[in-house]
């Protein structure tokens, strides 16, 4: 069943295969809970591994980690194998490494608040549009006054420091109104709580590490632990955006390949959509149709295709369905979309077979010969080679320890930047007011100006401002003085 630049998925009729040549043109798996999605992806994930090419996947409940240890050769697996033509049926491990947000079951994964950009960090926080826009002045600010944004106490230290200049930069950024900038601090508060301050910081992530090809050549499983992250949802999905933004964003142009360079596999997509305001769904759209000319596959899982938008939809070529259960007419009317989807096959009555499958059978169409779409047909998903089911956490360790990564992130840098840079000025103003005469400076300030020891800026003090106007009224006395000799000397002393 092993030909040269396919990936062997199933049996129908036929044999089924995903031609690598075509699998950066995305795909979508859907189906019921406890359908087979997760076996399919991993049969998927291992089939690209075994082609050389690296795989990103998140692993929602855990399962997805035994695709490091060797399968077991189970009498449902080896009667599968039998069924379909796989012969011989081994079982092996496949090269993975795990990663986690939390740095609990894998390495840690980071960003910088600069990275993350304003647009995908007003999705994290939910913010309003005129929030979002104040948050976008900060990052101008941030970027003209070269201040990193590496964590969260950057960003909150830097609203706290426009706030207080608040009259100062409106002239140039724009008005910034407090209460915007005690609502986003509040919502940082609250991104906190769902630990954000572990995804936040440095060593970033070098996406490149996600390009790793095994001595063997096969490529590397990156394993992502979602587990926990699926407890902040929004968290969840706004973090895979990042990573599919930083890829399209750091990989070169290479067009049609023999394979693609990366495959990427979003559980759970509907996270990502759901509540999803219009700039970042116009993101998501053209990232989805971008990306695949970096050479990089991006595949959806979710229970309903209905729950991927039509504009992305449109552009997941190869296709994989589950059973779909009709409990109610909504479900009815989306299992009738989900089979007008497909190329229709006159033998076989998609709508009907989609509420039939058993569970490790699919409907399956996949793009051939020029990119055209296959005629549908109802297919037994070939078993994986790898575990099916969790690794132990023994077994995890012993991953996360043999891996190339171990120790390049694990540790938390900690360089100058935004806040130290803030903490930096106000110190300097301070000393620079100590220096001046320390209570005599704060007087001065008072009565004759100095400056603010927070900020160290100039300010205007009580004597001056008395000053001021003293000559103000003795400019309007003269005034008046002056124009009452000339009026009489023109009219002779009459009124």
């Amino acid at each position: 069943m092993i030909v040269e630049g396919k990936i062997f998925v199933g049996k129908s009729s036929k044999p089924e295969y995903l031609d690598l040549r075509l699998a950066n043109r995305h795909g979508l798996i859907t189906g019921a809970t406890g359908t087979g999605k997760t076996v399919t992806l991993q049969v998927l994930a291992e089939g690209f591994s075994a082609a050389g090419v690296p795989v990103f996947a998140a692993d929602i409940k855990g399962d997805l980690s035994g695709i490091a240890a060797v399968g077991e050769p189970k009498d449902f697996l080896l009667k599968r194998a039998h069924e379909i033509g796989l012969e011989p049926y081994e079982n092996r491990a496949f090269p993975s490494i795990f990663w986690d947000v939390f740095g609990e079951q894998g390495h840690p994964i980071r960003a910088t608040v600069t990275e993350m950009g304003p647009l995908l960090l007003s999705r994290l926080l939910e913010l309003n549009e005129v929030q979002e826009g104040v948050l976008n002045i900060a990052f101008r600010i941030a970027s003209d006054e070269k201040m990193p944004l590496v964590d969260i106490d950057d960003l909150r230290a830097l609203l706290n420091d426009i706030a207080s200049r608040g009259k100062e930069i409106s002239t140039k950024y724009g008005n910034i109104a407090t209460t915007s900038v005690g609502a986003i601090q509040r919502r940082l508060l609250v991104l906190e709580e769902q630990g954000a301050t572990h995804f936040f910081g440095e060593p970033a992530l070098d996406i490149n590490d996600f390009l790793r090809i095994a001595p063997d050549g096969r490529g590397v499983i990156n394993v992502l632990a979602a587990d926990k992250l699926m407890e902040a949802p929004r968290v969840y999905a706004t973090f895979l955006l990042w990573l599919l933004t930083k890829l399209w964003q750091t990989l070169p142009e290479v067009g049609d390949l023999p394979k693609p360079k990366l495959v990427f596999f979003f559980d759970e997509a509907h996270l990502l959509f759901d509540d999803a305001p219009k700039p970042l769904m116009d993101r998501v759209e053209q990232i989805a149709r971008l990306v695949r000319s970096k050479g990089v596959g991006v595949y959806f899982i979710t229970q309903n295709p209905a729950d991927v938008p039509r504009t992305v939809a449109s552009q997941l070529n190869n296709r994989i369905q589950h059973r779909l259960n009709a409990f109610t007419p909504q479900d009815q009317a989306g299992i009738d979309a989900a089979a007008k989807t497909f190329r229709q096959n006159p033998q076989l009555n998609t709508e009907k077979v989609i509420k039939e499958l058993k569970v490790g059978e699919a409907l399956v169409s996949l793009l051939e010969n020029k990119g055209e779409p296959s005629i549908v047909q109802r297919t037994l998903i070939r078993p994986p080679e790898g575990r099916i089911g969790p690794v132990s956490q023994e077994e995890r360790r012993g991953v996360i320890e043999y891996s190339p990564y171990y120790g390049k992130y694990e540790e938390r840098l900690d360089r100058e930047s935004a806040k130290e840079i803030l903490a930096q000025r106000a110190n300097a103003a301070a000393k620079e007011a100590e220096a001046s005469g320390g209570v005599g400076d704060w007087l001065g300030g008072v009565l004759g100006g100095g400056r603010n020891p927070a900020t160290g800026r100039r300010q205007q003090g009580m004597g001056e401002m008395v000053g001021k106007e003293l000559q103000r009224s003795i400019s309007r006395t003269v005034a008046t003085t002056i124009k009452n000799i000339i009026i009489k000397s023109i009219t002779g002393g009459r009124k």
